[in-house]
């Protein structure tokens, strides 16, 4: 498997199991997650893979802010929120994803929060995921 790391450094691994795309369902290993999918804009109780997408990267990418907090002696307020939008886009017949953060980090001057959302933006795995591969907004509201 080209770039994989070796066992010794990964630190997690979620394993899912999905059957029947879109209309279907995915179940983790240890039953935690167990949720229906539905196609965006259907009717159909579940969920999509772009709401999937932006709950974990607005999770952790709030998880990169709170270390980067901690890393220049900053609280983080409580309040603090990431509102997540992942289009799904097609061109020409050609799919793609586009994603827009909006994050809101009331109580903190404008300078050091707009720092913190900086270095998440570095060091959170789902923007490096998408660093290169997506169109990315990254708003302080």
């Amino acid at each position: 498997m080209p770039n994989a790391v070796p066992a010794a450094n990964v630190l997690y691994t979620g394993k899912v199991h999905t059957t029947g795309a879109r209309d279907g369902r995915s179940r983790s290993d240890d039953g935690r997650l167990d949720i229906q999918h539905s196609a965006p804009g259907s009717s159909r109780p579940g969920t999509n893979p772009e709401q999937l997408f932006a709950a974990g990267w607005s999770a952790c990418f709030e998880g990169a802010m709170q270390l980067a907090a901690r890393a220049k002696k900053v609280k983080l307020p409580d309040e603090t929120a990431i509102d997540a939008e992942v289009d799904l886009c097609n061109v020409d017949g050609a799919y793609f994803l586009q994603a827009r953060l909006n994050v809101s980090i009331p109580g903190l001057d404008r300078e050091t929060a707009q720092a913190l959302v900086d270095a998440a933006h570095q060091t959170c795995p789902y923007s490096k995921l998408s660093h290169g591969n997506i169109h990315v907004e990254i708003a302080l509201v």
